[in-house]
């Protein structure tokens, strides 16, 4: 009967010591953050999708990470996100001050082997993705004024086309040259822009003829331009089927001349599935990193930021970070002529003078 009352009262002693410990626990990671900054990064250049995505989330993250700590937008652009990558991976410190919006397809950089990735995109701390691109779609477009008026036309000889791109992981520069390369259409890629504002900026100078970019992000950060009815779309990636809102321009895979080339666009376009996906250097603390991903869980479901993310026509079709990750695992499952095909026709393209 004694052991019983004293294995009873010991029971009762550690259950209370559990319950004491989970306030302790959320107290923590409010003390960590209250009263400090988080910088958030941006890896392009200010104006296109990643950056209005960052300063929106940026925007509302505050109310649910435990302290309610500021957070500060920097664009640092370059190589197409690879150099934020390896920053966040290797350099960065893993307290979970930094965090930051990756270019959809720089992570599979590392899936392709490429020599310049130095992570492994598996072990970042993935917040999750403020859009699967359910409701959005990767358009080539041209300017309006463009005599190429479907892409039939860019199959005729002498009918030509300059399309712009970032750098090797940048999802507009990877899609030009598979416009070229897998779909046979005669257009120039010409790589070296620091984002989609620039390459709108070379487009109506003249310096280009088109670009490929969202839906979503055409009409939040060029508004003017797409209701004015300068820009006219082509075709449309990462849909399995057409855009009901464009249901009259192809997608890549319709436009697919054989399986290999089918192959080789629905591996490439599975990174629209993490559409736009907030990260942090992996090891950070588990407490840290669980408050980091719930807070941006709770953002993606806020009324006010859905509000102002439509008036922005932005498509919110969220997941969280284990979902990034089975993206990222489908990925690596695919078969290695498949990633070696890719690999190839992405590492080719002129850069910008």
């Amino acid at each position: 009967m004694r052991s019983t009352l004293v294995c009873g009262r010991f029971a009762a002693v550690l259950a209370c010591a559990a319950l004491a410990a989970t306030p302790a626990l959320a107290r923590s990671v409010a003390q960590f953050y209250k009263g400090r900054t988080i910088s958030m990064l941006v890896p392009t250049s200010p104006g296109g999708i990643n950056d209005i995505s960052a300063r929106l989330v940026a925007r509302y993250l505050p109310r649910y990470i435990p302290g309610h700590p500021a957070v500060a937008v920097h664009n640092e652009p370059g190589a197409g996100g690879l150099i934020l990558a390896n920053r966040m991976y290797n350099e960065i410190p893993k307290d979970g001050l930094t965090i930051g919006i990756v270019e959809r397809a720089t992570p599979l950089l590392a899936i392709q082997k490429d020599p310049n990735a130095r992570f492994d995109p598996m072990r970042f701390t993935w917040l999750g993705s403020v859009s699967s691109f359910a409701n959005d779609a990767y358009l080539l477009l041209v300017n309006s004024s463009s005599p190429v008026r479907t892409v039939a036309d860019l199959k005729k000889p002498g009918v030509s086309i300059k399309i712009g791109g970032d750098q090797p992981g940048s999802t507009n520069l990877t899609f030009a040259l598979i416009a070229k390369k897998a779909l046979g259409l005669n257009v120039d890629v010409i790589r070296g822009y620091p984002g989609a504002a620039p390459m709108f900026v070379a487009m109506q100078s003249g310096e280009l003829d088109g670009q490929i970019i969202g839906y979503g992000s055409v009409r939040a950060g060029q508004h003017a331009l797409w209701y004015g009815g300068k820009l006219r779309p082509l075709i449309q990636f990462a849909r399995r089927t057409r855009l009901p809102a464009l249901k009259n321009v192809p997608t890549g895979r319709e436009l697919a001349p054989n399986a290999a080339a089918k192959a080789l666009i629905q591996f490439a376009e599975l990174p629209f599935f993490m559409a736009l996906p907030f990260f942090a250097p992996p090891g950070l603390p588990p407490d840290r990193a669980k408050a980091l991903e719930s807070a941006f869980m709770k953002v993606t479901r806020d009324p006010r930021f859905l509000k102002r993310a439509k008036a922005l026509h932005l498509d919110i079709s969220p997941v969280d970070g284990a979902g990034v990750r089975a993206v990222l695992a489908k990925a690596a499952a695919t078969p290695p002529g498949v990633i070696a095909q890719y690999s190839a026709i992405v590492g080719q393209g002129p850069k910008r003078k």
